[in-house]
């Protein structure tokens, strides 16, 4: 039986780790180098860094948690890949396979493609064609309509497309997508719970692995996610705010009766 991945997800917004909130709101939390060096002494699977920069702008603010003389994502990548010793995901404004490459080039192990891959599905292909499927993963943001139903959105949530969350993965999947990071918007930074109807709506369609993410409060959540479809279950703000939420997460799923890896 293969294990359940646990998988925090760290927000890089201007050269800083932030927390999320509904895609709207951000907190500065600390530097991302640090965090890798972190996680490593963790009981987690895989790191995803996505960065949700909006203007392109790498002024950093704070001396405290500024990465010093950083001034281009992939210099970051480069450095967080030299002290991260698990599977590392990085995504933001991946329009190109030439840009995927520098991110292979950089250390990273796969790339998570969101806008780029709604707007050119071919990207999804050509990038399957040139790493391999195993290395593209396809994000897909969500929100719910006033009627209760799901619909995609890109550009960072501010964007309708219109299509429903199951449409657009069966899409995906048969562009090349090796796996699915599913987010609702609506819960991020809640600590609510995972949209867990979400989830199973997009699991009964794929046939490659689904990482649940959004809404995380409880250890709890991520067995819910699972039960709902996911294969694996990632998550961003607890891993910040909580002590031992690796250990513990993993204790909670295990005794759920899920197979996790321990140390």
């Amino acid at each position: 039986m293969l294990r359940t991945r646990l998988i925090p997800v760290l927000l890089l917004q201007n050269g800083l780790l932030v927390r999320s909130e509904s895609f709207s709101i951000h907190q500065v939390v600390g530097n991302p180098i640090h965090e890798a060096k972190r996680f490593n002494e963790w009981n987690v699977d895989e790191l995803v860094y996505l960065d949700i920069s909006r203007d392109g702008s790498y002024d950093l603010r704070r001396d405290d948690h500024k990465v010093k003389s950083m001034s281009e994502p992939m210099k970051i990548l480069e450095e967080v890949s030299k002290t991260c010793f698990m599977p590392l995901t990085w995504g933001g404004r991946i329009r190109t396979v030439e840009d995927m490459r520098q991110c292979f080039l950089h250390g990273a192990d796969k790339v998570a493609i969101n806008t780029g891959a709604f707007k050119t599905p071919q990207l999804i292909r050509d990038g399957a064609r040139a790493f391999g499927a195993q290395a593209i993963v396809v994000c897909i943001d969500v929100k719910r309509r006033p009627d209760g139903r799901h619909e995609v959105y890109v550009d960072g949530g501010r964007e309708a497309t219109g299509v429903d969350p199951a449409t657009w993965a069966k899409q995906a999947i048969e562009h090349g997508a090796g796996e699915l990071l599913v987010q609702s918007i609506d819960r991020d930074g809640t600590a609510v719970g995972y949209d867990l109807e979400l989830i199973h709506l997009v699991a009964q369609v794929s046939s490659v692995p689904v990482i649940a993410l959004g809404g995380v409060g409880r250890y709890e959540n991520y067995v819910e996610g699972v039960k709902a479809g996911a294969d694996a279950v990632a998550a961003a703000n607890i891993f910040h705010f909580k002590e031992l939420s690796d250990r513990n997460a993993k204790r909670t799923m295990a005794k759920a009766g899920l197979q996790v890896r321990t140390t």
